[in-house]
């Protein structure tokens, strides 16, 4: 394991005091301070007699999260399971940190990401050419997880939380093709990852998530309906926080991915490049999202671009388009 705790603090001067959020039921939301800043990506604590992390953050964010657990009374022999909706380093990037520091914590994904987590090497390769020199400073580095420690999770799965509680793991992809919905036996919850798409708490947005490579509409669609026959209370969001009026998110969830992605069809109809697509779209839902309008906190606008950038928006809905353009074979 890295630590460390003297770089965490080089990176983020306020780690020495972890931003925890009581949600009730035992359910605790952590601010894992992607990059050090605060409100874009949130794990969770379910404390009970078998805690369980969902969500790690980042590598940079594995001391911060340590902090938190330590304050709510979880030490490193506590741990009893750390379960990741998908394998995106802002997600997943500390769960080899977070399973050293937590050596009896049982680290549960989908199938499909599993061996990325065991060898992290070809995962860390494809994001170095996506971020380029920032991926140091965004996510740090996913360290392996020992590969008797990973418990893959089929379409269906199930983690227990102990006293007949329980998480119950359905297969979600559209986002990402190793993302699962969880859905919290006793209170109804649903960790939704990012097949929701991004929640800005402080303006009330929903912006898709819709990267490259692994977008596609009808799959997406797809996994909201199941999101939305799970009948959850709350919807609780990696990006960032709950949301109790779960029908009207998930509807316009649906609603967004289906506008960004006409509006990326319109710019290839024109004939436009991509980054002339890029910007065209981005022009076409300023108006949707109250964070990003004139009067709106510059600070929070800049965190919705940070967390669901255009560019990366309509680069995978272009990604997904081309797909369909290709000629069987």
């Amino acid at each position: 394991m890295r630590d460390d705790m003297a770089t965490s603090k080089q990176k983020f001067p306020n780690s020495d005091t972890p931003d925890i959020a009581d949600l009730g039921n035992d359910v605790f939301q952590i601010d894992t301070r992607m990059a050090g800043y605060q409100g874009i990506t949130a794990g969770y604590l379910i404390r009970g007699s078998r805690p369980c992390l969902v969500e790690t953050g980042t590598a940079w964010s594995a001391p911060i999260v340590r902090q938190a657990l330590a304050k709510l009374g979880v030490e490193s022999a506590d741990l009893a399971t750390v379960v990741v909706t998908h394998i995106h380093l802002d997600h997943a990037g500390g769960v080899g940190d977070i399973a050293s520091m937590y050596p009896a914590a049982e680290v549960v994904v989908h199938r499909k990401g599993a061996v990325h987590l065991a060898d992290p090497s070809r995962l860390m390769a494809s994001a170095r050419t996506v971020y380029g020199k920032a991926l140091e400073r965004l996510f740090g580095e996913l360290a392996p997880v020992p590969a008797d420690r990973i418990r893959s999770l089929d379409d269906v799965g199930m983690v227990d939380l102990g006293d007949g509680r329980r998480l119950e793991s359905h297969y979600s992809p559209g986002h990402a093709k190793h993302h699962v919905g969880l859905i919290d036996s006793e209170n109804g919850d649903l960790y939704v990852g990012d097949a929701a798409g991004v929640y800005i708490p402080e303006t009330g947005d929903l912006r898709p998530a819709t990267p490259p490579p692994d977008f596609d509409l009808e799959v997406t669609l797809a996994s909201l309906r199941k999101f939305e026959a799970l009948a959850p209370t709350r919807l609780l969001f990696s990006h960032y926080g709950p949301v109790s009026d779960v029908e009207a998110t998930l509807e316009r969830s649906a609603e967004e991915i289906i506008v960004w992605v006409e509006g990326t069809r319109q710019a290839r109809a024109a004939g436009m490049n991509l980054d002339h697509a890029v910007a065209m779209v981005r022009e076409q839902t300023l108006s949707r999202y109250a964070a990003l309008r004139e009067d709106a906190d510059p600070a929070v606008a800049a965190k919705f671009e940070r967390i669901s950038s255009a560019a990366t928006n309509v680069a995978g809905i272009w990604h997904w388009l081309d797909t369909l353009d290709r000629p069987a074979r």
